[in-house]
């Protein structure tokens, strides 16, 4: 009888070492994604080593790094996901309501913004490094107007002190 409860032990914990490193998926037809593919550079900064390991931006609330995806994010991404992210052509990005709900994650961001989406999202890894898309998914994230409790992607630190997006045109109506 204490084999079996032995086996049960190492079963649950097998799990937990197995999934710590992130997977990375074509949002549309479910394929691994190439990273070979990506341009050379911003492949090795911390960052990328960081969320490759771990699936964690550590840019998320850097604000450092928030100004630099804002950089990114108007030229690349706001023509179709609007300037704060509210969505025009392509879907909003700033709420919970999530069109790809893998994008929950950042994980699941990252795979859409690396190998496209439906529609017109074609990939960006021909247009972006992988560092520069992590900027961009942090500005993203720090765009987000709802409840920071479901903001998935912030440390439970991040997540007390984040208050929600609230655009500049806006501010001057509350």
């Amino acid at each position: 009888m204490r084999y079996p409860v032995l086996a049960a032990i190492a079963i649950l914990t097998v799990p937990s070492y197995a999934s710590a490193q992130p997977q990375f998926y074509n949002t549309v037809d479910g394929s691994p994604l190439d990273f070979d593919l990506a341009m050379e550079e911003g492949r090795d900064t911390e960052a990328v080593k960081e969320f490759m390991e771990t699936g964690v931006n550590i840019y998320n609330e850097d604000p450092d790094a928030l100004k630099k995806g804002e950089e990114l994010f108007g030229p690349m991404c706001s023509g179709c996901h609007g300037h704060y992210a509210e969505g025009k052509i392509g879907p909003g990005l700033n709420d919970n309501y999530w069109t790809y709900p893998r994008n929950e994650t950042d994980e699941g961001m990252f795979s859409t913004l690396y190998g496209g989406a439906s529609g017109q999202m074609g990939p960006m890894w021909g247009s972006l490094t992988l560092d520069e898309m992590l900027l961009t998914m942090a500005w993203v994230r720090h765009l987000y107007i709802d409840d920071p409790k479901t903001a998935t992607w912030l440390t439970p630190e991040q997540r007390e002190k984040f208050t929600p997006f609230v655009p500049p045109e806006d501010s001057a109506d509350q």
